[in-house]
Order: C-alpha cells, then structure tokens, then sequence
C-alpha cells in the first residue's frame, strides 16, 4: 500500500476545499466532508436544494498536468465504489432526498487560479 506523504495530503484536501467552494457556488450545500466506514470514504457529500438531491463527490487534485486530467482517475470501479457508499452513508445518516446523484469534481494547480472540471452523475 503506498502512503501519502504530507505534501499529497496537503494538496489533496486544497483540492477538496477548493471543490467544496466550487460547488457552493453552484447552490449546493455542503453537507459532510470526508466521512469513512471500513468500506472507504466519501470526499464530500452535498445537498443540491433546487433538485433536491443528495450529491456524493469525488475530488480528485493534480499539480500539474503532467499525469493527466484529474477526472481520468476516476475508474468505472471507484464509480461503481462511490455509488456503494454512497448508499452506506444513507443507510447510516438518516438524510433523505428525492435523487442521489455521485459526481467527480477535478481541481487543477498549477500556475493561477485552479483549474476546476465537474462532471455530473458519473455513477448510478
């Protein structure tokens, strides 16, 4: 198993905060960040009120480009894995909603402002 060091640490939760301010801009409320189960972890569970819909996102954060787009990490198997905690999280905080919905949000460094990718619904 290969451990993150502190710089990946680090620049993953700026990811994460970075994501988390990206989608307050778009109306959603942050409801949960980093909630873990023996099964994984959920890096930022939202509540989108106009839809109302429980939105379970996956950040994925690069330094550069140099390995890609950080969407391209995120596997039909870490989807499909999403999605199962996705319904664990339910099943354990008791918060209903019409829809679910598991988005991935990339979040790009590297000179400037970040550079932040979004894609809706990218398992069900």
């Amino acid at each position: 198993m290969v451990r993150l060091g502190k710089v990946s640490r680090a620049l993953g939760n700026h990811g994460e905060r970075c994501a988390a301010r990206y989608l307050e801009t778009l109306g959603l409320e942050i409801v949960e960040r980093n909630w873990r189960c023996p099964r994984g972890e959920l890096d930022i569970v939202a509540f989108d009120p106009a839809e109302d819909t429980l939105v379970f996102v996956e950040v994925k954060t690069r330094s550069g480009p140099g390995f890609g787009s950080p969407l391209e990490a995120i596997t039909y198997a870490k989807a499909r894995r999403l999605y199962q905690l996705a319904l664990l999280w339910l099943g354990s905080s008791g918060r209903r909603a019409r829809h679910i919905r598991v988005d991935g949000v990339g979040v790009l460094f590297g000179g400037g402002a970040p550079q932040i990718s979004h894609i809706r619904g990218i398992a069900s």
